[in-house]
């Protein structure tokens, strides 16, 4: 592909996610406001007079109508300025920015650890499909899919944490605090990649080129890992792609039950305090990070696989 045809199709990608994202924040908008709650009043407190309460909904602009606040939330947006939090009063990017890193790298260590392993018991169920391995991983699989993600989080916490004293229990003190986040999280990604890896891989490993290279007399490794797994590699870069995009938008279960400081228990605390500047601010990082991350991924099918053509 050249150069130039390279460019115009990321700036053709880029151009068509506006309307996505111009229709995620009219929805959020909202949505949001069809919450119960009075955000003034959670401001000003319980026991502040209802003059009070009005004076700080003029504050917060929340008097004027409702197609008035959204349209100088877009030209604000445009700016660069993503508004202030009505709880804490510090300007909402800030914020993000400053959590951002913590769930950047709970997800990074998640999807890493979830590759390694999904990767490996993918390929080793399918070159022995059909066995007791085989049926071993896979139940593995299905348990990391159906465990519901708290409560491998508490058990986890329970062991490692409170019993054997090996790692922090939550909040963040260190490289060791990520251990159990991490692993909660690679769990059910994990367990994705592997079935999606195991399913393509047979799928690949029947194919006509696999037994003529094996006809050849090429080892099984070759033959596993550079034949039959490369082409098997496009659903499973979508898989881990999609995995990344939902973790690095924000794990909240995960980061809730270890009180992690990131996205997600922001996003818990900007809704139970209807926060909305926070919360808008919040679900339009989750949407720019799923397109840029459905750009790589469009991007990486055609290194992994040269029939493919982004033109």
């Amino acid at each position: 592909m050249q150069r130039s045809s390279f460019g115009h199709y990321i700036l053709r990608r880029l151009w068509a996610t506006l309307p996505t994202l111009l229709g995620v924040t009219l929805i959020i908008f909202f949505a949001i406001r069809l919450l119960p709650g009075d955000p003034a009043r959670l401001v000003a407190g319980l026991l502040a007079s209802p003059e009070e309460v009005e004076r700080i909904r003029r504050t917060l602009g929340l008097d004027r109508p409702a197609v008035v606040q959204y349209f100088d939330f877009l030209l604000n947006l445009l700016r660069g300025d993503l508004g202030t939090s009505t709880v804490t009063r510090a300007p909402v990017l800030a914020e993000i920015l400053q959590r951002m890193s913590f769930t950047a790298g709970l997800a990074t260590a998640s999807v890493t650890l979830a590759v390694l392993l999904g990767l490996t018991a993918g390929i080793i169920s399918a070159v022995r499909h059909y066995s007791s391995l085989d049926y071993a991983v896979m139940a593995m699989a299905l348990f990391g899919i159906s465990i519901p993600v708290f409560w491998l989080g508490l058990m986890l916490m329970l062991l490692f944490a409170v019993k054997l004293h090996w790692v922090p229990a939550g909040g963040y003190s260190g490289p060791a605090s990520l251990v159990l986040p991490a692993v909660t999280l690679a769990a059910f990604s994990q367990a994705i990649i592997a079935r999606m890896t195991r399913s393509s891989m047979l799928e690949s490993l029947r194919q006509d080129y696999v037994r003529t290279a094996r006809a050849k007399g090429l080892p099984q490794r070759t033959v596993v890992v550079r034949h039959a797994l490369k082409n098997a590699m496009i659903p499973v870069i979508t898989v881990v792609g999609l995995q990344f995009g939902t973790l690095l938008g924000g794990a909240v279960l995960t980061e809730t039950t270890f009180a992690w400081p990131g996205i997600g228990r922001l996003l818990v605390n900007a809704i139970s305090s209807r926060d909305y500047p926070m919360i808008q601010g919040i679900v339009i990082l989750f949407a720019v990070t799923f397109t840029l991350v459905n750009l790589a991924v469009d991007l990486l099918y055609g290194y992994v696989d040269p029939r493919i053509r982004l033109e």
